[in-house]
């Protein structure tokens, strides 16, 4: 059995055996020390809160105004990708996978039980509006500058992935500073608290979840009470399900149900709205949209350094909230990378930041201000009493509607449902460190991290250790705050680099086509070309250009190489192999192209026989967008390889752009 395990499991030893180890040994340590470990390490948040709560607001601000940066400069045309890459979701999936992931959950715990909180006890006791102020304090905790951290973290990763070819992992952030020693002890560092981070976020929230998912069985009589039974019934089910997603992979599995309960989301979102006070909740959204963005400035660098009243409120709610979700960041940022291949960096940045805000920023109108409006207009205060109660208060405010039972029946199961999304999302994410990203990972290491989840949750639970947990993770986001703001400064230089590179004006090495041959040219714009016609083509002009090019190097101790069939069966290219730079490849393969309906309807053009037609399109080992090389003979074929070769050799000779060119192969084993 050991021997057939080894056979098929894609851990990296230096991660996953030391991660598992702290995991299980940190565990314990909850387990049997419950009360000990939460009172030191309560000790410590208090202590890290007390004196550098300025250092969270900085890090998030930072983080924000960087995003901004990046988006609205040269910069935001880059491709998370080849240059020619497209996206790998369609945009309703992205955005339902990273929403559900994200905060899916926390949206049906908190979008009652906050506005209400920071309505029964403001941040500042002299606060008039109560109701307005508690609304913009749930929109501060749960909006943009959220997720900009979610957005830092998952840009890096994507990347670093998908530009430069490296494993999806955090190590591969610090490329830029650290080179091939990100295949050392410092990444395989990065990497263990990433896992370990991003094991314990899970599991603390599965476990405190599950508790609001028994307090709604219980309201609808389906279980007599709440208990530890129960609880362990729900978490084995809702492990189960999220195995059997993340086994089924991120295109069956988690796209699925992320975008059946997003749809489920809008359903309750719009069944609350029209049967609550509909008038009220849209015209608060208009307003609090409007207040959140005159008050953003304020809300992103406020520390309550000149209110020691709300200082309490200010580390118990925002300082708090900014470190947990710092320590969501290495699962939430992983799983967005995987899905945003493709995307350009500006398309990136602002979809991430504003499309899941404005939805949540309605969701919390529609179900916190309709909580509030009916505490004051409905049930006289009953609703803020719950306030300290978050498990119960929403099913308690579906009692003011019709429907009440399906209600919460519907409620239970997107409860369910984002429990599933975020559980199996970081199965994958757990999977995805441990082995280094590794393709083809086996199934059942899929299953091993969901059912790790399950018993650790349930153990925890059982003896009071999820607090402990909490904490602990709470307090580790501080240090990984300050490791994300390096990955940043990595990022940056790697932008810079990417940038300069593909500005790179072409050297002078030879021009397409100087004017001759122009009866000949003419002709050729006027035919289109066929398969047949490409086939002539590539043994008539590109492979003697390649043949003759290849005598040339070889006469100067250059060895190069012609392949065919590797970019589709009809493909030719000329490569010069390296061995610790990327190769240097021109390539030309068949691009279909349709022709417009209009053209071919056009009576001033030449007789078209077929509504698509071939070009031969040049690629290149960077991913750059080829061109159309069929107006060339051979001697220009042979000019434009030696223009990319000596744009090539230019941009690597310098220092600075060197890196850009590494041979990132060794580092994915």
């Amino acid at each position: 059995m050991k021997k057939l395990l080894k056979l098929h499991s894609t851990f990296t030893r230096n991660v996953a055996y030391p991660g598992l180890f702290i995991l299980i040994a940190i565990s314990i340590t909850c387990a049997l020390f419950p009360k000990e470990t939460n009172h030191v390490l309560t000790s410590v948040q208090t202590g890290i809160y007390k004196d550098l709560s300025w250092s969270y607001i900085f890090l998030v601000s930072f983080f924000f105004i960087f995003l901004c940066i990046l988006a609205f400069s040269k910069i935001g045309n880059i491709r998370l990708g080849p240059d020619n890459s497209t996206p790998q979701y369609g945009f309703f999936s992205w955005i339902a996978m990273l929403f559900a992931a994200g905060m899916g959950i926390g949206l049906m715990y908190f979008g009652v039980a906050e506005p209400m909180s920071h309505y029964v006890n403001p941040a500042l006791p002299s606060m008039v509006n109560k109701a307005k102020e508690a609304q913009l304090a749930t929109f501060f905790h749960w909006g943009i500058h959220a997720w900009s951290i979610f957005a830092v973290m998952g840009l890096i990763l994507a990347y670093f992935s998908f530009r430069y070819k490296l494993p999806l992992s955090i190590r591969s952030g610090l490329y830029p500073i650290l080179k091939e020693r990100i295949n050392g002890k410092i990444g395989d560092i990065v990497d263990i608290f990433a896992l370990v981070s991003t094991f314990f976020g899970i599991a603390t929230s599965l476990g405190f979840g599950v508790v609001q998912l028994n307090a709604g069985l219980v309201h609808l009589g389906v279980l007599k009470d709440s208990n530890f039974f129960f609880q362990c019934i729900i978490i084995i089910v809702v492990s189960s399900v999220a195995i059997l997603s993340a086994v089924a992979g991120v295109n069956k599995g988690v796209k699925r149900l992320s975008e059946i309960n997003l749809g489920l989301a809008v359903l309750l979102l719009i069944f609350v709205l029209l049967l609550g006070p509909t008038t009220f909740l849209l015209s608060a959204f208009s307003e609090g949209i409007g207040y959140y963005i005159n008050q953003f400035p304020d809300l992103t660098f406020n520390t309550f350094a000149f209110e020691k009243a709300g200082q309490a409120w200010f580390t118990n709610w925002t300082v708090m909230y900014w470190a947990w979700w710092i320590s969501w960041a290495p699962f939430v940022g992983l799983f967005i990378a995987r899905i945003s291949k493709g995307r350009t960096i500006r398309e990136y940045i602002l979809a991430v930041l504003l499309v899941p805000s404005l939805f949540i920023f309605l969701w919390m109108t529609v179900f916190g201000n309709g909580a509030i409006w009916m505490d004051k207009h409905v049930v006289h205060g009953a609703l803020s009493q719950l306030a300290g109660n978050p498990d119960i208060l929403l099913f308690k405010f579906f009692e003011q509607f019709p429907l009440v039972t399906p209600l919460c029946v519907l409620a239970l199961i997107m409860i369910a449902l984002f429990f599933v999304t975020s559980t199996d999302s970081g199965i994958l994410v757990m999977n995805s460190i441990s082995s280094n990203n590794q393709p083809n990972a086996p199934k059942w290491q899929n299953a091993f991290w969901g059912v790790l989840l399950a018993v650790i949750s349930m153990s925890l639970l059982s003896v009071g250790g999820l607090k402990s947990l909490q904490t602990m993770t709470l307090i580790s986001a501080l240090p990984f705050g300050f490791i994300m703001f390096i990955l940043c400064i990595c990022l940056l230089k790697a932008l810079r680099t990417d940038r300069i590179y593909h500005e790179t004006k072409i050297p002078y090495g030879s021009r397409n086509w100087d004017g001759s041959h122009w009866h000949e040219h003419l002709a050729q714009i006027l035919t289109f070309s066929q398969k047949n016609d490409i086939k002539r083509f590539f043994e008539d002009k590109v492979r003697p250009a390649f043949e003759e090019l290849l005598e040339e190097f070889e006469e100067r101790d250059i060895h190069a190489q012609i392949l065919t069939g590797k970019a589709g069966k009809l493909s030719i290219e000329l490569q010069i192999p390296y061995q610790q730079i990327w190769n240097f490849r021109y390539g030309v393969t068949i691009e279909l192209q349709q022709i417009s309906d209009y053209l071919i309807d056009e009576d001033n053009t030449p007789d078209i026989d077929a509504n698509n037609h071939y070009l031969p399109v040049t690629y290149y080992n960077d991913g750059r967008a080829g061109n159309d090389i069929q107006y060339l003979n051979k001697e220009e074929i042979i000019a434009d390889v030696l223009r990319e070769y000596e744009r090539y050799i230019s941009v690597i000779a310098d220092e600075g752009n060197a890196m850009m060119f590494v041979d990132k192969k060794k580092y994915k084993s």
